[in-house]
């Protein structure tokens, strides 16, 4: 291999005096009895039976320059501050002949591009060599696998060797114009990226400060969720200890049930009181007004009224007036209106009777019921006005004791009397019956 001035495609450069090398490489170069001369067979070319022309794309579009290097180092001693131009014309000097170096980079290429080599293998004719060349170049991909397996390739003639050269010549040319392109974009681009870095940076601040804060809220409800099961616990604590102080005192308290169902009779019994107190009061006052009736007529026959007289129209037909009245009877509503209460205790007293409520359950308790049922003569139940408990306890009481009841879904102050009438025409006709 000769040394600087180094190889290049068309010739040397020449200097005007020559330097003292730098790179001793006369030991990778073979004795000429181990270099084989080039002869024509079927078999491919190996890469120091490439026209020397042709070394230059091979190791320029093949090789990296760092991957060159490190070849490079492995077989020579290189300066470090070798530039990457004196590796490049050193590699491609050293593969005019078969050297150590030659042989290396040979090897790389065919494990490299196995895949390519063995797909170019397959035509035996130019043509087929030139077909696929252009298939590689038209597509732009795997090029300097192409490149390779077409110059080694057997079948490539001259004229396929300078075609493929003139190709990848100008295909260097334009990928250094676009390069130069690339460099403007490039720049550019970091321009770009810089900005973006910076925006990225104030997004990763406020995503910091963000975080930061959130982590501080959800310490804090960490330590007020600490606190409320702390609290939680302590109350289920005092439960679980006024629940066993419970059950001590109902241990110590002897026939407790039967204590408890004595309070709930004596609260009925009182029921029942003060029902018969409000009875026995209602007797009084209509005892009053039948005293002062009896006042009244005698006073009227002591003045010597007329025998022949006419009664007053109430009570011309004795019999027909106290069909129309109550004769002091308790009537018991069950549930209604409380606006129409007074209404209702009107219409019972016009018609001498007594009058008497309860709401049906919903806000007097249902142990005053059983009172009321017993003072009551007449039961009148609207039971759309009433709980179902107090319904079922009204009939099955007034079935029991055989009181007349008349269970209504809702009744108005004009209709209540209708209801009397009715109760009234049925006990009459229950009296007849008997």
């Amino acid at each position: 291999m000769p040394d600087i001035p180094f190889h290049v495609a068309g010739g040397v450069f020449a200097a005007k005096k020559p330097p003292k090398p730098e790179i001793d490489a006369s030991f990778l170069v073979r004795p000429k009895s181990e270099t084989p001369e080039t002869t024509t067979s079927s078999r491919r070319r190996r890469l120091w039976e490439v026209p020397h022309k042709f070394h230059c794309p091979v190791v320029g579009s093949c090789f990296e320059v760092s991957e060159l290097r490190t070849l490079m180092h492995k077989v020579m001693h290189l300066p470090r501050d070798t530039s990457d131009f004196v590796l490049h014309t050193t590699a491609v000097g050293a593969c005019e002949t078969r050297s150590i170096l030659a042989e290396l980079l040979h090897k790389t290429l065919e494990k490299r591009y196995a895949l390519i080599v063995r797909r170019f293998a397959a035509t035996k004719t130019t043509e087929g060599v030139r077909r696929l060349w252009q298939e590689a170049v038209g597509s732009g991909m795997e090029l300097p696998g192409a490149l390779w397996a077409a110059w080694t390739h057997p079948a490539c003639d001259s004229l396929l060797e300078h075609e493929i050269y003139g190709d990848i010549h100008m295909i260097q040319h334009q990928i250094g114009t676009g390069t130069r392109a690339d460099l403007k974009a490039l720049q550019a681009l970091r321009g770009e990226n810089a900005e973006l870095r910076r925006q990225v940076d104030a997004l990763r601040q406020d995503a910091e400060a963000a975080r930061n804060e959130k982590a501080s809220e959800t310490r804090a409800l960490g330590e007020r969720l600490t606190e409320l099961r702390a609290e939680q616990a302590g109350r289920d604590a005092c439960i679980a200890r006024l629940s066993a102080d419970l059950a001590k005192l109902r241990d110590s308290v002897p026939e407790l049930r039967q204590r408890q169902a004595l309070a709930r009779r004596a609260e009925d019994a009182e029921s029942r009181a003060s029902a018969l107190v409000a009875q026995c009061r209602e007797q009084a006052d209509t005892l009053e007004r039948l005293r002062r009736r009896l006042d009244e007529l005698e006073n009227a026959a002591s003045r010597g009224a007329d025998a022949e007289k006419p009664l007053p129209a109430h009570a011309e037909s004795p019999r027909e007036s106290a069909a129309e009245t109550l004769d002091g009877k308790c009537v018991l509503c069950v549930g209604g209106r409380s606006g129409a209460m007074d209404a209702y205790r009107d219409a019972v007293e016009r018609q001498g009777g007594r009058f008497l409520h309860h709401d049906g359950g919903l806000e007097e308790s249902m142990h005053r019921i059983d009172g009321a049922l017993a003072a009551a003569d007449l039961v009148i139940c609207q039971a759309g006005c009433i709980s179902h408990n107090a319904y079922w306890r009204v009939k099955e009481q007034c079935k029991r004791t055989g009181k007349p009841c008349l269970f209504v879904k809702r009744g108005g102050v004009t209709s209540f009397g209708r209801i009397l009438a009715d109760l009234r025409s049925e006990e009459a006709a229950d009296a007849a019956a008997g």
